[in-house]
């Protein structure tokens, strides 16, 4: 394993991770959060961590709408493509 980016240490481990991806700024509430579940690289020295994500999760970072496969949260008033795996919508009020 490499040497920590953040400090050189070498003391590292990789662990699962769960990370829900928001788009910025107030217009990023409109948008689908986009799930990954990468393996993160974390510093047991600093706490740096790192990560890559997913081809199928960046294509919907970089054009900012769901592709199929990926998965997506999307917001209660919209119909993502039945090919495009979601999760439940938000709650009621958590856009308001």
């Amino acid at each position: 394993m490499m040497t920590c980016k953040g400090c050189q240490s070498d003391k590292q481990s990789v662990f699962n991770g769960e990370i829900a991806i928001h788009f910025a700024g107030l217009e990023g509430l409109n948008k689908q959060i986009v799930w990954v579940f990468p393996k993160l690289v974390v510093c047991l020295h600093c706490g740096f961590a790192e990560f890559a994500v997913p081809e199928r999760e960046l294509q919907v970072l970089t054009h900012g709408s769901p592709v199929e496969g990926a998965v997506v949260l999307t917001n209660e008033g919209r119909r993502p493509s039945e090919k495009v795996r979601t999760t439940r919508p938000l709650s009621p009020g958590m856009n308001d």
